[in-house]
């Protein structure tokens, strides 16, 4: 092995910014990690998080071969010992009680991944259960339903147009924190300073005065989870003072006046004491929105993981359609990415739309969407005896124990499983329950390319990194480990060869695009193409597909210097394939061929919203929150991001604080429908009245787990307060911010 110092230019796969990195190496090992000052995309930025790749390389405590477990006796095995015993356990069980015995838990990691998010779906489909549940209802769900009913499909998510807006309205988002998210942007931090240095307005509302809050032009306080009620207020003013204009998007939309009769009853003055925000602020708002020369309105998590999420998240793209700002430069525009993306494939203009709850959970009746169930229902699948009940798991790359509520009951659920399988670097608290653990390769030891996070991204760009390090030896790919129990699941035993499923993936794939009437190779020879894809295999053989059928494709020939992904080999540093464009009516896949702007299965939703209003508000209602030096469970064991003070507290204002006796420091006790956890108190301004925020992400004190360095600062799971049966009823998504609490201390 060379000892010279080498550099190497590749994604951090940390989080949605997608932030390009030079990493200078040493044999198998890092010396530094930096940004990439040469990089298309993110000239040279980077966080915390990037540098941690070392501490994630190197994590003793990171799998490095299977593990099966037997009572609670974990044995280090081999691969061909691992799948022997997959086998042995999940066969009869499909077998026996069919395909939907069989759940399948996607977590937030596998997007990051690509060859998990691309072989995922094999998987899936040859597996065929309904049983299938993702982070996505603890997370964005409502956003993808919304888009998906408004515009075709359910990554269709305009993004801010943040290097050309001149008004920039954020509600329930910390994008500095996150780095974005469903609006992927590195270095928001210098995007909002910009903002405001070429003369413009950046809005926050948010019950915290976050990071994002303190960069911002104006920060106000809402009370949580009424996000809708103060949208809805803004879209009545912006309609009763006659200042709607939809602008170039006019001919594409349909069911403005519909909009105008559901918001007329939300004045200012009715929505005022429940927001905590004055009528004449929000008149201001709606007004600033309306007058802009461009303007945008984003909202994210908090906004999404509340009881009406959906409305809100409708609503934002509401307020950006009727302010003239939907698809123009410097509004909310739509992505075009090179490969993936389902609103840039075919003709476009119209298309089959979405199809929501198609069939429902066994137990609650709740509806599936987008193919999966709400992760919610999950525990009680397992639990629940009966046709259908889950007996066997396969977790991909997530930690749902901790990131989903009512984990206690989920843990106590997945003990019972006749059955678990986890594809995972690391023994956390939910994979110790497994009885197979398949770990995958160091993030340095894949190839990546980011098929979610280009899709959402605010500039066109395309970048493809080779692997850091060379694949340890006798240690299959990530894709190749799925493959195997995909063999596993359709019948052909556990020494099945992955190449062979490799070749009917891509042959499907090939044979789709050259059958599809709106192709670039429409009519094509399959043999043809795939003999011009050799000899690559795996993950970048469906990827060079992908971008060569792609908006920006060379189509095989026919479109001469088009992307593929031998360009981007050649340009470690990306390629830059320029600032977002006006999409319609391109971008739409819905029935009509126009935007719905008022999807009747949202519009029915706001007489619940009605209801709400006349309930009193709790004395305390609580509020998750995103850190810098974490991304939601899965960062705690790299010591570079633990370091410091503990962060894992319950922030309160000092007037709250005083009255109930507490000080900072002291520990207070944290009860709600859903359960009670004791977490230290952080007394400070920047959290309104009668709202405590507890971070996401903690809680590592399972000694059954395998993570040294997160146990010695476990923290407090704060989604054990969350209510498991509390659910955004249209998107299926749990209730995770504007619970409401009592807080007491403890002595």
């Amino acid at each position: 092995m060379s000892t010279d110092a080498a550099t190497h230019y590749r994604t951090c796969p940390l989080c949605e910014a997608t932030c390009g990195l030079a990493i200078t190496t040493r044999g198998r090992s890092v010396e530094a990690i930096r940004g990439d000052e040469a990089d298309v995309f993110s000239h040279g930025f980077i966080c915390p998080k990037g540098p941690a790749l070392k501490d994630l390389d190197a994590d003793p405590d990171r799998l490095r071969a299977p593990q099966i477990r037997r009572g609670d006796t974990w044995t280090t095995v081999g691969w061909d010992e691992a799948f022997a015993e997959i086998d042995r356990r999940l066969s009869p069980i499909i077998a026996t009680h069919g395909r939907n015995a069989v759940g399948v838990y996607l977590g937030n990691p596998s997007v990051h991944n690509t060859a998990l998010s691309l072989y995922s779906r094999a998987l899936l489909k040859i597996l065929g259960t309904r049983s299938i549940f993702s982070a996505s209802t603890v997370d964005q769900m409502p956003k993808q339903v919304a888009v998906a009913l408004m515009f075709g499909t359910g990554l269709s998510v305009p993004v801010p147009d943040v290097d050309r807006t001149d008004y920039l309205l954020i509600l329930g988002a910390d994008p500095l924190v996150s780095n974005g998210s469903l609006m992927t942007a590195p270095d928001m931090k210098g995007k909002l300073r910009g903002i405001r240095q070429r003369g413009g307005t950046v809005v926050v509302i948010d019950p915290r005065r976050s990071r994002t809050a303190e960069e911002a032009t104006r920060h106000l306080f809402i009370r949580p989870g009424t996000d809708a009620l103060l949208l809805l207020a803004l879209v009545q003013t912006i309609f009763a003072e006659n200042r709607v204009d939809l602008g170039a998007a006019a001919p594409h939309v349909v069911g403005v006046e519909r909009v105008r009769e559901v918001a007329a009853p939300f004045t200012p003055e009715r929505v005022a004491g429940h927001c905590g925000i004055p009528a004449e602020t929000i008149r201001t708002l709606a007004r600033e929105l309306a007058s802009a020369k461009t303007a945008a309105v984003y909202g994210r998590v908090g906004t999404c993981t509340q009881d009406f999420g959906t409305l809100a998240s409708w609503l934002v793209d509401v307020l950006n359609t009727i302010t003239g700002n939907l698809d123009r430069p410097g509004g909310a525009m739509f992505p075009k990415a090179a490969a993936g993306q389902a609103n840039s494939r075919g003709a476009g203009g119209r298309g089959k739309g979405v199809r929501l709850g198609r069939h429902a959970s066994r137990v609650r009746g709740l509806p599936e969407l987008f193919g999966e169930l709400p992760v919610a229902a999950l525990p009680e699948e397992i639990e629940t005896p009966g046709d259908g009940q889950i007996r066997a798991l396969v977790t991909i790359a997530g930690n749902p124990v901790l990131s989903t509520p009512g984990g206690a009951r989920l843990a106590r659920a997945l003990s019972r499983l006749e059955c678990m399988v986890s594809f995972d670097i690391y023994r956390n608290e939910t994979t110790r329950h497994a009885h197979v653990i398949l770990p995958g390769y160091s993030p340095l030891e894949n190839s990546h390319y980011d098929v979610a996070f280009t899709q959402l991204a605010i500039r066109n760009y395309a970048r493809y990194s080779k692997p850091v390090f060379a694949a340890p030896s006798g240690h299959p790919a990530d894709w190749e480990a799925v493959l195997r129990l995909t063999a596993i699941v359709a019948g052909q035993g556990p020494s099945a060869d992955p190449a062979m499923l490799d070749d009917m993936v891509a042959t499907q794939q090939v044979e789709s695009a050259c059958g599809a009437g709106d192709s670039p190779i429409q009519g094509r020879d399959p043999a043809e193409i795939l003999a011009a894809l050799a000899p690559r295999r795996g993950p970048e053989r469906l990827l060079d597909l992908m971008l060569r059928t792609g908006p920006y494709g060379d189509a095989f020939g026919a479109t001469p210097g088009g992307l593929t992904l031998a360009v981007l080999e050649a340009n470690p540093h990306g390629v830059d394939l320029g600032p977002l464009a006006p999409r319609l009516p391109e971008v739409l896949r819905t029935p009509s061929g126009k935007v719905e702007l008022a999807p009747e299965a949202i519009v029915a939703d706001v007489a619940r919203l009605t209801a709400r209003i006349a309930e009193p508000a709790p004395d305390f209602v609580l509020v998750g929150r995103r850190q810098l030096r974490s991304n939601n469970s899965w960062m705690h064991n790299a010591p570079s991001l633990m370091s410091g003070k503990p962060r894992c507290t319950l922030q309160m204002h000092p007037a709250d604080a005083g009255r109930l006796a507490l000080a900072d420091g002291g520990r207070a006790r944290v009860t709600s429908a859903g359960g009670s956890v004791e977490v230290p108190v952080e007394v400070t301004d920047a959290i309104m009245n009668g709202v405590v925020s507890i971070p996401h992400g903690w809680g590592h004190s399972d000694p059954g787990a395998q993570l040294s360095v997160a146990a010695k600062q476990p923290g407090t799971n704060v989604n054990l307060l969350a209510d498991h049966d509390r659910l955004d009823p249209l998107s299926g998504t749990s209730v995770l911010n504007g619970i409401p609490v009592a807080i007491e201390r403890v002595a």
